[in-house]
């Protein structure tokens, strides 16, 4: 991985390479602001190892590495949520998968559904995202779309459906608005109530 300079210096590639090709664990590890805390030190750490390292003998590869760094680290803070989703997902899907489908079916014909991730911060609110089976792919419009919406099988508009695979869905609440609550969009099922 590393290129060795005329002068017998290693670039120093290896670290930022593995942190990057690392940050999708990162992403996937915990609680969704507990693993943005841990991304963004590690890409501090790398940043001022880099930094220090141009400051040094080997500038223009460490400046060249750093700006590369910098550009796919920020590229995957702007796609988080969508990276986050897809590396949990391949990771412990057979676990949520058993979660969901080893629910009843609903009386009421709800989809089946858990709390899948979630984040918030005081005066802020809470921002709750299900998951979701949907077995006659129902939801796979919405998730091409990209846009809000009131969907079949959801109780209330959201702001986004994700298609993890076919028949599952990560699906985003509104902040402070969760799934069988009369909240401000009432997201009690139509049925239920």
């Amino acid at each position: 991985m590393s290129a060795i300079t005329s002068d017998g210096n290693r670039v120093g590639w290896r670290l930022p390479f593995y942190t990057v090709l690392g940050a999708p664990i990162l992403f996937s590890i915990g609680p969704y602001d507990l693993s943005v805390i841990l991304y963004l030190f590690t890409v501090a750490i790398v940043s001022m190892f880099l930094l220090t390292d141009a400051i040094g003998k080997r500038r223009r590869q460490s400046l060249l590495a750093l700006v590369i760094f910098l550009a796919v680290s920020a590229a995957l803070v702007k796609n988080y949520s969508a990276i986050r989703d897809e590396c949990r997902w391949v990771v412990w899907s057979h676990e949520y998968k058993a979660k969901v489908l080893g629910q009843r079916d609903s009386a009421t014909g709800e989809l089946k559904h858990i709390e899948w991730d979630g984040w918030g911060f005081p005066g802020a609110g809470d921002t709750t995202v299900y998951l979701v089976f949907d077995p006659t792919n129902a939801l796979s419009a919405a998730a091409r779309s990209h846009r809000p919406g009131k969907f079949a099988g959801l109780p209330c508009e959201v702001p986004l459906v994700r298609r993890l695979e076919s028949h599952w869905y990560a699906v985003r609440f509104y902040t402070d608005e969760w799934w069988g609550r009369r909240n401000a969009l009432d997201c009690v099922s139509e049925s239920a109530s």
